[in-house]
């Protein structure tokens, strides 16, 4: 593609008029970024969608539509699925406004509302990108919660001295789970780091870190961080208990073996005397 079409392509992919609607959607464990559609920018990438507007999509899973009708997102995302990777049944959804806002205005407006300068490319790159990592954020709130939901009872059966080693199975798929979003989390969506275009473009750098605030991305990461260590050590806890009591349980099985052996040579002893 030439220079001259990668800018009209952009023109094209703009938003006209002073708002749009953006939507972010987790589809995936992943998306194959190799077989998409015409593509407009790149870190991350932004592809021109058929039926007007544009689409960011990121390679952990994410896509983010600007100013595309439901039909045609819906369209594009089932033209899409093929390329996505373990497609969740229910995609994680965000929804907010974008609108066009004097310079030095730039950030969160009203609730569910993002104020840019101009609806560039560019721009609309940062918004996407927090977009994508609040979106991801809430897909593992909910599904660290669910871990909590099943360790609550575990933790109470070892409170009240009971045995938990018929949890023990499912808590550790669970931690499975949790080790997994804890990987995605560091060597995939990069959450608390910047975003490499706000590198290349420093006069965005303002308006990525009023969005990253106002959606919270690093207290969230922190407090999933928390939550998925808490997780672990209730794990380890709960493991090295079973284990001690299987241990304990072993060495009982060995003394009484000892007993009756000696039971049974005490027995012939004074038996043939």
């Amino acid at each position: 593609m030439s220079e001259h079409e990668v800018v009209s392509v952009q023109e094209a992919c703009e938003p006209r008029g002073e708002s749009c609607e953006a939507h972010a959607l987790f589809l995936g464990e992943r998306i194959d970024m190799r077989a998409t559609a015409r593509r407009v920018a790149s870190n991350p990438l932004v592809v021109e969608v058929p039926e007007g507007g544009c689409a960011a999509l990121f390679r952990y899973g994410v896509i983010v539509f600007f100013d595309v009708p439901a039909a045609a997102r819906a369209s594009f995302v089932e033209a899409i699925r093929p390329c996505v990777s373990a497609p969740y049944a229910e995609p994680e959804r965000e929804s907010v406004t974008l609108r066009v806002a004097p310079v030095g205005h730039e950030g969160v407006g009203e609730p569910g509302e993002i104020r840019i300068s101009d609806p560039s490319v560019p721009r609309l790159q940062v918004a996407a990108d927090v977009l994508a990592k609040s979106v991801v954020l809430s897909q593992y709130e909910a599904e660290v919660a669910e871990v909590f939901n099943a360790i609550e009872p575990l933790a109470a059966e070892l409170s009240a001295g009971r045995r938990a080693g018929r949890s023990v199975p499912g808590l550790l798929r669970h931690i499975g789970r949790t080790l997994l979003i804890q990987q995605k989390m560091v060597g995939r969506v990069e959450i608390p780091e910047k975003p490499e275009l706000v590198w290349e473009h420093p006069e965005l750098e303002r308006l990525h870190l009023r969005l990253a605030e106002e959606y919270e991305l690093a207290p969230r990461h922190i407090a999933l961080e928390r939550k998925l260590a808490l997780i672990n050590a209730t794990a380890t806890t709960t493991l090295e208990v079973v284990q001690t009591r299987r241990s304990l349980r072993v060495e009982w099985y060995i003394v009484v073996l000892i007993v009756v052996e000696i039971a049974l040579n005490l027995y012939e002893l004074f038996g043939r005397g």
